[in-house]
Parts: structure tokens; C-alpha cells; sequence
């Protein structure tokens, strides 16, 4: 049955849904992508998510997101997930830059949308969810990344896709992977070992920084320093590596729930536009995908996902009016996604990741 979402499954996940039917309860990890403005599209999903699922998970259940992720889940992990959704998607929407936007200005416009979505009088919360454990990977630059200088910021970055399109190891020379993990449960992705790792335990005193740094693009952003319980250094964003997370999300008969922009899965930021490189089959196994077709994409306005180029492409208030159009067009995405779960008919939708 077509419809304007997309379901797809890794070979583990397939057969267990087509096996035994969707039940939420089977969900280990949450999983969320870097991708800025895109996440406007999955808003009216997260949605569903908060109000539908996540009440029928249990404990422990991983959230890890790089970037935007990291900011989606932020929202989750909150005693009223739903308003939190709103005020960031409101806050998110409305940001408004001069002409000609410098780092500082839109790193000041970033603290600011911080400050609106994780008040102080949450982080306890947060930290010590019920059901959630937060994860947030960002990385820390080596060498020429860990500079502001834009000359030498750019030549590292451009070294660094260089490398990567002949190995992807090479970004091991360019960056450290930083996970900020909460301790009371160890997550499947604890232990990977592709990258340099450094683990910092998460807490009231880091979260915020932590979901800053993860959102920090090079040469966009201004990296973040002085991370309480962090080596010194720059900490930028985590898709530079992990831009769709390939990594083990969940394992055995436990599923990892992947609300993602796109129906495909790319490793790092340098990869998307290497056609040959892909997420491992190892770590998709456990996945469930679920994206908007690309026939649904064709109907938002201007026929396509917000991106962060929306910001220079388009004036202000013609942005802004088609971001909130493209929020208010998804709601179709959560009312198919609401009824394929009270339905159960997740199974027969089903496709191969």
C-alpha cells in the first residue's frame, strides 16, 4: 500500500516486524541524524512519538542524535515533550539574522534558541529520565579543526574531505569523537572503536553545552570550549562523523527506532556526494527506518525539505512562511504514521534498508 511514508527495515528488524508485529515496547534506541532545517519535517512525527510511543516504551530506552538530533531529542527527554516540540519548532522558525550573518551572530542566535528550549529548572529531569538515556555525540578538532581562524579552519576541513573520500578512517587525524553518555545504562554504541573516543559522562553541569556543541558546523558556528568534565579543546559538530550514525544502534531481539529525512543512510558529512559510500548492513540490522516518500517531498513548498540554505536563499518572511507551511503540510506524515501504529499494519508496509 502506498502512502506518503516510507518504512524500511534492516534484515534483523524486517524479520522480527514481519515475524511478530510492531510493539513499541521492543524499542531499545532512538536514533537521530544531523541535518539542520530538515528536521522540519519530522516535527509533526516527533509528535507521534512523544505522545503515542513513547508512553508505551520501557526503560531503558538510548536516544543518540548528532546536531539536530541531539536538539530533537532534547525536546523528548522533557517532562512535557510536546510543549517542547512547539516552543522549539516556533523558536527554530522565527530565528532572523542581518544581511550578512557573521560566526558570532548566528553562535549568539544558537544560545538563544538554547536558552528558549532547555531552561534551567529541566536538566534534573533530563538527566534522570524515567525511561530515557540521553546520548550526544559531537567531536573534538585536532590540529587545524581546533582553530577559529577561517583560512586555516577552511584548509583543515578541506584536507579532511580530501582524506575522507580515500578512507574514512583518515578523519581519525582531523577529529576525536566525544560521547557525552549517561552512565546508569551502557548503550550498544559504547564501545566503537573506528575513531579516536573520548567518553564524558553527561550531566546538568554539560547537557547544554553538550547539545550546543553537536549543532556547531564548521565555519558556521563558533566551536564550544571549556565543556565541564571534557578534555580542553573546540567541540563542533557531531555529523561532521557521524552524520547519520552509522553505528550499532541495538542488538539482539531490540529494535532502533530511526524517524530520518531521507529512506537511505550516508556515515559521515564529508560522504554525501560519494555515492560509494554506505552504512554497514552490521549496524543497520536492528533499524527501523521511517522517512517521507519523495513523492510527499514534492508537495511541501518549493518541492523540497528545508535546508539551512533556506536562510540565504529565500527573504525572511517568505522562509518563514514556508517553513511553517511545510510544518503544517507534515501533519498528513503524523496522522499515517498515528494510524499504521494503532492499526498494526507497520508489517505490511514494510520494506528492505
Amino acid at each position: 500500500m502506498a502512502g506518503s511514508l516510507v518504512f524500511r527495515a534492516g534484515a534483523n528488524a524486517y524479520r522480527l516486524i514481519r515475524e511478530r508485529g510492531f510493539d513499541p515496547g521492543s524499542i531499545s534506541t532512538l536514533a537521530g541524524a544531523s541535518g539542520g532545517a530538515k528536521w522540519l519535517v519530522l516535527s509533526q512525527l516527533d509528535r507521534v512519538l512523544a505522545r503515542d510511543i513513547l508512553p508505551r516504551m520501557s526503560a531503558p530506552v538510548h536516544t543518540l542524535g548528532t546536531s539536530i538530533g541531539a536538539w530533537r531529542f532534547a525536546c523528548l527527554a522533557q517532562p512535557d515533550p510536546l510543549t517542547a516540540i512547539e516552543r522549539f519548532e516556533a523558536a527554530y522558525i522565527e530565528q532572523q539574522y542581518s544581511e550578512k550573518p557573521d560566526r558570532a551572530e548566528i553562535t549568539g542566535k544558537s544560545r538563544e534558541i538554547l536558552d528558549e528550549l532547555i531552561g534551567e529548572d529541566m536538566l534534573d529531569f533530563m538527566v534522570t529520565h524515567p525511561v530515557l538515556r540521553m546520548h550526544i555525540m559531537t567531536v573534538r578538532g585536532r590540529h587545524l579543526l581546533a582553530t577559529e581562524s577561517t583560512p586555516l579552519l577552511a584548509l583543515g576541513l578541506g584536507l579532511a574531505a580530501g582524506m575522507n573520500a580515500l578512507s574514512r578512517r583518515s578523519l581519525g587525524a582531523f577529529f576525536e569523537r566525544a560521547l557525552f553518555y549517561d552512565q546508569r545504562d551502557r548503550p550498544p554504541f559504547f564501545d566503537v572503536d573506528e575513531f579516536p573516543l573520548q567518553r564524558v559522562p553527561l550531566s546538568r553541569d554539560n547537557l547544554r553545552a553538550a547539545v550546543l556543541s553537536t549543532g556547531s558546523i564548521p565555519l558556521v558556528l563558533e566551536g564550544v570550549t571549556g565543556i565541564p568534565g571534557a578534555r580542553p579543546g573546540t567541540y563542533r559538530d557531531g555529523g561532521v562523523i557521524d552524520y547519520h550514525l552509522d553505528l550499532p544502534l541495538a542488538t539482539g531481539d531490540r529494535l532502533a527506532l530511526y524517524l530520518h529525512f531521507y529512506d537511505f543512510l550516508k556515515p559521515g558529512w564529508f560522504d554525501k556526494h560519494l555515492s560509494w559510500r554506505h552504512a554497514s548492513p552490521s549496524n543497520t540490522s536492528n533499524v527501523l527506518l521511517v522517512s517521507p516518500s519523495a513523492e510527499f517531498v514534492e508537495t511541501l513548498p518549493n518541492g523540497k525539505i528545508p535546508d539551512r540554505h533556506d536562510f540565504v536563499r529565500y527573504p525572511h518572511d517568505e522562509r518563514v512562511r514556508a517553513w511553517r507551511q511545510t510544518v503544517d503540510r507534515c501533519r498528513a506524515l503524523a496522522d499515517e504514521f498515528a494510524e499504521v501504529l494503532a492499526s498494526d499494519s507497520l508489517a505490511a508496509r514494510l520494506d528492505r534498508l
